[in-house]
């Protein structure tokens, strides 16, 4: 007589991949020591940051896409829950700003833009543990200078 009793299911897999990230070979170790350096401090930061440089696509300057958030350069992004817009520029801890909308690389919402490239879709819990899902729409390089 065949088993009737129910077994138990496996957990869904939450759906949807993660976004890919691409990192600038410049940057990865100056990121990685802060990373390090932040264990102690923050771990749960700091392994985060870890696990996205191991995920990471790591190319040289050269090769790193105009539309992928790097160091020093700028993002739109918007909130698909209010449609609110927001543009950051992630950068170094000792350069960031928050009155200037300078992001350090060393924050949660730096170590989720790091690496994606515009239309990257990613989600975001906010300090009050609402999950929010936001869209990358521009990145941008503030220092380059204007196209006429």
């Amino acid at each position: 007589m065949p088993d009737t009793r129910s077994r138990p299911q496996a957990a869904p897999k939450p759906k949807g991949r993660r976004p890919r990230i691409v990192i600038n070979a410049d940057d990865l170790s100056h990121i990685e020591a802060l990373a390090e350096g932040a264990m102690d401090r923050n771990p749960a930061l700091a392994d985060r940051l870890l696990e996205e440089i191991a995920r990471a696509r790591i190319v040289p300057a050269a090769k790193m896409p105009l539309n992928v958030i790097g160091i020093g350069k700028s993002a739109t992004f918007r909130d698909e829950t209010t449609g609110q817009e927001r543009t950051v520029t992630l950068v170094y801890p000792e350069d960031a700003d928050i009155s200037r909308a300078r992001v350090s690389v060393m924050t949660p919402i730096g170590v989720a833009l790091l690496g994606l490239a515009e239309g990257a879709v990613f989600h975001w819990n906010t300090r009050g543990e609402e999950r929010r899902m936001l869209t990358v729409i521009r990145v941008s390089d503030p220092d380059a200078p204007e196209s006429a």
